[in-house]
């Protein structure tokens, strides 16, 4: 079932600084660039669209531009200070997020990258998460919603290839050394300042009601209004009696199995009757006063990775593994260095990454239409070279694009 009504399918809104790729030098006369027209102009003599900017072979129209705008305003709608000087902030940046993209494209070309196995694997678990039974299905879902399904896999294909390209070219090559995450910790530890929580999984066992048999045998029919009907009602407490104790034994023998040395997230995600099943038991965070006291006694007593004896409930039998517990107070570094060091990551990777799409540009041919400024233009930019066979090639592309987005003119 879905979770909302416009689930996945909705294009996903433009990351600011977002990575993107780029190519090898190549030949001038090869790749030489037309200066650009203000209108691209189809074979026929039709106006087909408008070209903004060139990036070595591929073209960026101004529909993808002003599509690019509009993605960046319902993003900046999740804004609840000011959504409009955020929009104003960063809509500068729109036509240098373009650029980035095609970059980090053509980059991933050279690297032989194609994104189309994770690609597959990342459809797959959208079908899981959907609940969904085919990736067929997930396309009738997809068109339902009225989302060009090739257009949404290539967009999450691009994402897939920048990623990776920024991994290997950028990330890869950053370094973070032990004094650079003390420091961090030292100068943020009033940030870190946090509240006793515990993180909870469960195995939940619940009594199976009998069903009852879909043609019961007929009762037999009374031929004296004295004679009492069969006492059947009785049946029922007798019934969830054995359900109950049926549930019992098999939570003592799930606790037995994991004692033995079963993975408790297996066995939570193979028979517990919870909804955190499919989430191998995992529950969540809790602090002091949110859990039922007898339970918040029990597991606020306990250690990280301790699991609780079967314990009773209204929904039937539970058995609980506490899978962290952090004190109150600013946790020791080695309990919180991932994050530190996630970070320091990310706080390395922007400066590093727009020197090396600084770097991509430079070794890349971009003409610009007047009036378009790219904002991580480079002043060392090669200067393109007009020829008669790209203004053709730009045609050609510009054909192909219009048909695929906006349909056959």
């Amino acid at each position: 079932m879905l979770k909302s009504a416009r689930p996945p399918f909705v294009r996903k809104p433009r990351k600011r600084g977002g990575p993107i790729n780029s190519m090898k030098k190549l030949s001038l006369v090869l790749i030489a660039l037309a200066c650009l027209p203000t209108l691209a102009v189809a074979q026929s003599g039709q106006v087909v669209e408008e070209v903004i900017t060139r990036v070595n072979n591929q073209i960026i129209t101004r529909s993808e531009f002003e599509r690019s705008k509009d993605q960046l305003k319902d993003e900046v709608k999740q804004d609840p200070k000011d959504p409009d000087k955020a929009y104003a902030d960063r809509e500068k940046d729109v036509l240098r997020d373009l650029i980035d993209q095609q970059l980090l494209l053509d980059k991933g070309k050279d690297l032989g990258i194609t994104g189309d196995t994770d690609l597959i694997k990342r459809l797959d678990q959208m079908r899981k998460d959907m609940k969904l039974e085919s990736l067929e299905d997930l396309e009738k879902e997809a068109t339902k919603q009225g989302v060009s399904w090739e257009d949404f896999k290539q967009n999450m294909r691009n994402q897939i290839i920048t990623q990776k390209v920024i991994g290997e070219e950028v990330g890869g090559h950053l370094a973070i050394s032990k004094e650079e995450e003390q420091k961090f910790y030292d100068d943020h530890k009033s940030e870190m300042e946090q509240p006793e929580y515990i993180r909870l999984s469960e195995i939940l066992v619940a009594p199976k009601a009998v069903v009852p048999s879909i043609t019961p045998a007929a009762a037999p029919v009374a031929t004296d209004p004295s004679t009492p009907a069969p006492a059947t009602p009785n049946a029922q407490p007798a019934d969830d009696e054995a359900a109950r104790q049926a549930a019992e034994a098999k939570a003592h023998d799930l606790l037995k199995q994991i004692h033995d040395g079963a993975s408790f997230e297996d066995i939570a995600k193979k028979y517990s009757d919870g909804p955190s099943a499919a989430d191998s038991g995992a529950l969540g965070m809790f602090k002091r006063g949110q859990l039922d006291k007898g339970i918040e006694d029990k597991t606020f007593a306990m250690k990280t990775g301790d699991v609780t004896d079967v314990i009773r409930t209204k929904q039937g039998y539970v058995i609980l593994k506490v899978v962290d517990h952090q004190m109150a107070g600013i946790p020791p570094l080695k309990d919180i260095l991932p994050k530190i060091q996630d970070a320091l990551y990310y706080q390395k990777l922007q400066p590093a990454l727009r020197a090396y799409l600084t770097k991509l540009r430079e070794d890349a041919y971009i003409k610009y239409a007047d009036g378009y400024i790219d904002t991580g233009k480079s002043p060392n930019q090669t200067q393109p070279v007009e020829t008669a066979a790209a203004k053709e090639s730009d045609a050609k592309k510009l054909g192909k694009k219009k048909h695929k987005k906006l349909g056959i003119l």
